[in-house]
């Protein structure tokens, strides 16, 4: 990815500056840059490439901040390397999850029609419902989109690990009324992106997912965010990602390669239409 033809690009802060502020460039590197882009009828990055003074990875970043598309850089921040869309944008498997992002926002995410939530749902454990519901909430957040991801396994919780976000307080405490809005949680490292843990593993998931205030909940959430992702445990084990789907109208089927069983995936598929949620489409999880 080249940077524009002048150090001054009118599309934001000046990709110099940025880097110089960042420890990447030094003043006297840029003012060599300068030079060798003038001399040399140069695009900027690729004249500090050239001399040796930048890499395309800070290139990128510099554009990232340029153009408000923010992502992480290794070690600096606590968030998982899981989260792959925070760290490595510009890969084949985040742009597949750009593509899944485009294919929701015009086939389910509809804020006139006050279709807001979808659960990301599978069968059996380890087939990747936690990874894409992660990803995905980054993507969305990165689009602009205030967004935020509810993590309901209140079985076998993970986002909060993913994110480096306290579980304190979460789901499982809200629906039993002794938690508030301090359960949000904001990413500071990823603009537009909050999550909800699951809080304490309580001893009945299945009746706090069913009680009214679940649905009153997502209802409230909805006044606040454009996109909410639900995390859900295994639906071929328990009941939660039925109910689950059923509060939020929508499911995402996840499966993954060389593990998801056909006769599985149809007979949660099945269990969900029965239901009432509306099955939008699935999704391939390559290991």
């Amino acid at each position: 990815m080249n940077a524009p033809t002048s150090i001054d690009s009118g599309s934001g802060r000046a990709i110099g500056a940025i880097l110089i502020d960042a420890g990447r460039l030094t003043p006297d590197g840029a003012e060599r840059i300068l030079r060798a882009q003038r001399d040399g009828g140069l695009r900027f990055g690729d004249a500090a490439i050239s001399l040796g003074l930048l890499k395309e990875s800070d290139i990128q970043f510099a554009l990232s901040r340029q153009f408000d598309y923010p992502f992480l850089q290794p070690g600096e921040s606590t968030v998982s390397d899981e989260v792959i869309a925070a760290y490595r944008p510009f890969t084949r498997q985040v742009e597949e999850l750009r593509a899944l992002r485009s294919q929701l926002m015009l086939r389910w995410f509809d804020a006139e029609a006050e279709r807001k939530t979808l659960s990301i749902v599978s069968p059996e454990r380890g087939e990747g419902r936690s990874f894409i519901a992660a990803n995905l909430a980054v993507v969305f957040s990165q689009l602009g989109e205030r967004t935020l991801l509810i993590d309901a396994d209140m079985r076998n919780p993970r986002q909060h690990a993913l994110f480096s976000v306290s579980n304190r307080v979460g789901l499982s405490e809200t629906l039993a009324g002794r938690g508030g809005p301090e359960a949000v949680q904001r990413v500071p490292a990823l603009l537009d992106l909050c999550v909800l843990p699951a809080g304490a593993v309580p001893p009945n998931p299945q009746e706090l997912l069913s009680r009214p205030v679940f649905s009153q909940l997502l209802a409230q959430l909805s006044k606040d965010f454009d996109v909410i992702l639900i995390d859900t445990p295994a639906g071929a084990e328990y009941a939660d990602a039925q109910t689950i789907a059923v509060r939020a109208s929508g499911a995402l089927m996840v499966a993954r390669k060389n593990v998801s069983r056909a006769s599985r995936l149809r007979r949660l598929a099945d269990e969900l239409v029965t239901a009432s949620a509306t099955l939008v489409g699935s999704v391939m999880n390559e290991p």
